[in-house]
């Protein structure tokens, strides 16, 4: 996983606005669930057109805490991103014209994010309560998007945890659209990668500050217990 910490003039700065690094003391296990975003072969398998090798690396990381989310009764989801395409036509042009319009990366791409193609990465232990939900947009919230935020409404979800990858991308993406939306949102930093250290650690700079908490782990598990030990301004 990403070996990085926020940096110490970020966190003198979040500490003089709100008095803690952190914006969550307590995270309540009946209105919290896991996302879990894009760990899928796209961007989990090597040599995928959108492989992000440190997704492989965050595999356990993400298991141990999934099972002991399920173990608080936390909902696990699975969100997976597919696009469809109709005549020659894609349901996100602009990405696959712009972002991706090498013709070899885009026919690779449209190939990899077939509907049917679609299911969680073979080392990540999926346990029949859990929820898979489809995405069409960096961020599962966004307009159309998926049917998450309505999932997450109906169970009485107010904390959404947040990881996978990339950090900087689709994690950052739901998860600053779920402030938005008025949920509690964290980035659980241990449980993210990105292609390099530098783009993990700017979007938890900026998340942080702005959007969300950062918490490892660890953070989580002691928050949700009401055992909030340790330091508290630091984070991975």
């Amino acid at each position: 996983m990403h070996n990085v910490s926020i940096r110490q003039h970020i966190v003198d700065r979040v500490v003089a606005r709100r008095g803690d690094i952190h914006w969550f003391t307590e995270l309540d296990p009946n209105k919290s669930a896991l996302l879990i975003i894009d760990m899928q072969n796209t961007f989990c398998k090597p040599g995928a057109p959108g492989e992000v090798p440190m997704a492989r690396d965050i595999t356990p990381a993400i298991n141990d805490l999934a099972a002991q989310m399920r173990a608080r009764g936390v909902p696990v989801f699975w969100v997976l991103h597919t696009n469809t395409q109709h005549d020659g036509r894609s349901d996100w042009e602009v990405f696959f014209n712009h972002v991706v319009r090498n013709d070899d990366i885009r026919a690779s791409m449209i190939d990899s994010l077939a509907p049917e193609s679609q299911k969680v990465f073979d080392d990540l232990i999926v346990e029949p309560g859990d929820v898979t939900i489809f995405k069409n947009r960096y961020s599962a919230l966004a307009s159309g998007a998926s049917t998450l935020e309505r999932v997450l409404r109906n169970l009485g979800v107010d904390t959404v945890l947040v990881g996978g990858t990339k950090t900087n991308v689709c994690c950052d993406s739901t998860a600053r659209d779920a402030m938005m939306m008025d949920f509690k949102s964290v980035l659980v930093s241990d449980c993210c990668a990105a292609l390099s250290d530098d783009e993990h650690l700017a979007a938890l700079e900026t998340f942080i500050q702005q959007f969300g908490d950062v918490m490892t782990s660890e953070e989580v598990l002691a928050r949700m217990t009401g055992d909030a030990a340790g330091d508290l301004r630091e984070v991975g």
